[in-house]
């Protein structure tokens, strides 16, 4: 298992207990509802019973204990009506929206809200079946009610209690996020500039090797290829210190970087891999470029395409030119890659191969996106038939540097 599962594997292991704990806290604090919910309508039932009593009651019985549990409902919004669902009387509702105030010769006179009432009421008949009271002439009353602000509360802490979690997550997944690849950038700079430091010694060595085998008349073939390979180190050399700061972009045509690239990598291919060129026009088309880095972009798509086919197939360079972009299709006929791991494959550390580190894709993507502030991205693939990785680049203005 390779770095990138580990780390996946953890983030699935985080969010199936986070998700637990959130499924745990709801589950219970539902039970504490569903009690609290059971204990109001019995209070409610409480309150019907002490209105039925009082009915009953003369007025020389002593009914302050009635009057007592009528009165200390104080959290549970009700509404008594008739059998026809008149409203007769309503308690623990907003005060503001229950009455209506209107001046009648300089002074507040207040009403009653029928249309706030009956919209409760409404609310009230949805929520809970009423309560009925049967009074000694055959009369009916009937208490609705809903559940206290206190129960309402109660009922919705679950929920915000839950994306009090989930904010917590992805605020501390995002520190964590933002702290990890702060420190993967200092390695990465650290790393780049240590292996530029490290090859400048050997490749000054080999300089002034290719310069004492040109004085002992050495095949000029054979110095030619040294040479080659002598300034294909300081290109990487080049490359590494260059990991960490903002290169300089300058104008290339896109077609001549795409060529010499490839030129380079059909060299150092098995005969097997042909490469093509396709493009709507060969006309010169500049694109702000660091050509150090983007010829390394195009050769880690290449040789990624080149395991992928096993070292036999074709891969295919096409361009489309746009009005402001230029978009460069690389196609292969390899193994193709997983839907789901479109995006994957750029991450650090993700491979397919027993050996390599998985930097490859990850330094395309950090190239083109940071530095030249374009997009990579898989286009499309399909199973055993091969995969379209795609470049989009902003198109500049001016004449081209490169040959």
């Amino acid at each position: 298992m390779n770095i990138y599962s580990r780390k996946q594997k953890w983030k699935f292991i985080l969010f199936v207990i986070a998700f637990l704990i959130g499924i745990a806290s709801l589950t219970y604090t539902n039970i504490l509802v569903g009690k609290l919910a059971e204990e109001e309508r019995k209070s409610v039932e409480l309150w019907a019973k002490a209105n039925r009593e009082l009915s009953k009651s003369d007025l020389e019985d002593d009914v302050s204990f009635i009057y007592e549990v009528i009165i200390r409902n104080k959290t549970i919004p009700v509404i008594l009506t008739d059998e026809n669902y008149n409203i007769l009387n309503s308690r623990n509702l907003d005060e503001e929206k229950s009455l209506l105030d209107s001046t009648i010769t300089g002074a507040k006179v207040y009403q009653t809200n029928l249309r706030y009432l009956e919209e409760q009421l409404a609310v009230m008949r949805s929520s809970n079946e009423p309560i009925e009271i049967s009074w000694l002439d055959g009369n009916r009353n009937y208490i609705f009610y809903k559940d206290s602000i206190l129960l309402q509360k109660l009922m919705y802490y679950p929920f915000i209690q839950l994306g009090v979690i989930f904010l917590f997550i992805l605020v501390s997944y995002y520190a964590f996020s933002s702290s990890r690849k702060a420190e993967q950038n200092q390695v990465w700079l650290g790393m780049s500039k240590e292996t530029a430091h490290q090859l400048g010694t050997p490749i000054s060595s080999l300089i002034a090797w290719v310069e004492y085998l040109k004085l002992k008349d050495t095949n000029p073939d054979i110095i030619q290829e040294m040479q080659k390979d002598v300034s294909r180190l300081e290109m990487i050399t080049e490359r590494f210190s260059k990991i960490g700061s903002s290169p300089v972009l300058s104008n290339h045509n896109i077609y001549t970087i795409l060529y010499d690239s490839i030129k380079y990598l059909k060299t150092r291919t098995s005969y097997e891999v042909e490469y093509r060129f396709s493009w709507d026009s060969q006309d010169e088309t500049i694109v702000p470029l660091n050509a150090a880095l983007f010829e390394w972009v195009i050769e880690n798509i290449c040789k990624n395409a080149v395991d992928a086919m096993d070292g036999k197939g074709s891969i295919t360079i096409h361009v489309l030119n746009q009005m402001q972009f230029i978009y460069i299709d690389i196609t292969d006929t390899g193994k193709g890659i997983a839907k789901s791991k479109f995006k994957t494959i750029f991450q650090p550390g993700y491979t397919t191969k027993s050996r390599g580190w998985g930097l490859g894709l990850s330094l395309s993507k950090r190239i083109i996106e940071n530095y030249h502030d374009g997009k990579i991205f898989v286009k499309e693939s399909h199973p055993d038939k091969g995969s379209t990785i795609r470049i989009v680049l902003k198109k500049g203005n001016g004449t081209t540097l490169s040959a």
